[in-house]
């Protein structure tokens, strides 16, 4: 008899030049999430291979097990509202079947990702993208608290917006009019140019920093 394999730990990493420039912040999250977890990470890293690609990297018992992928566009996303609620993602690991159903629930409206609320209305998160939008110079994305997964890209940021980066919270309905911006560790900063099928307006801070995510990458 088959029986459920158990999830297991991953990161989703880009590799440019051989190298993983944001590898200090993922390994920061994994450790975190394996003490929590009561799971032991190998003491050395992965050896990365390859000038440009993403690369899945399991946690399993005996190492790191990899699997490289292509490296997707970084086109803006359209998103739209999930009509299931936000579960909790505090850690990155393979249980995410329903945040893969709440991004499939959502293709047939022609959108790249779903955008996910808790049971207030707050918005947490998109399925693949942590979702942040701009307030002046500033960058604000939902606290941590509403149990979104801990972006590496989002920690990233943190170091490159002028402005700085800071925590709000904000309901569906008060996004409407906003300049909305989705990161993660694989594509980047990309903007978000479409929610619930109304165009979203632009920043020009965006595509600013979308540069300088890789520039000043930390390795």
């Amino acid at each position: 008899m088959m029986t459920e394999l158990e999830p297991v730990l991953f990161e989703t990493v880009r590799v440019m030049r051989g190298r993983v420039p944001l590898w200090p912040l993922h390994r920061d999250r994994v450790e975190a999430s394996a003490a929590a977890l009561g799971l032991t990470v190998p003491a050395a890293s992965p050896t990365w291979g390859g000038d440009d690609q993403v690369v899945r990297c399991e946690l399993h018992p005996e190492g790191w097990q990899l699997v490289p992928r292509e490296v997707p566009a970084s086109d803006p996303v359209a998103l739209a509202t999930s009509p299931g609620v936000h579960r909790g993602y505090p850690h990155k690991t393979t249980d995410r079947a329903w945040l893969e159903a709440a991004r499939l629930s959502v293709t047939p409206l022609r959108a790249d990702d779903a955008l996910l609320l808790d049971d207030d209305g707050l918005v947490v998160e998109a399925s693949c993208w942590a979702i942040g939008w701009w307030e002046g110079e500033e960058l604000v994305f939902p606290p941590l608290s509403l149990g979104g997964l801990p972006s590496v890209a989002r920690a990233h940021l943190t170091t490159l917006v002028r402005g700085g980066v800071r925590t709000g919270t904000l309901r569906r309905e008060e996004l409407s009019g906003r300049s909305l911006v989705a990161c993660n560790a694989a594509r980047g900063v990309v903007p978000v140019a479409a929610l619930d099928g109304e165009a979203v307006p632009g920043n020009l801070r965006t595509a600013p920093l979308a540069r300088r995510f890789w520039e000043k990458a930390p390795a």
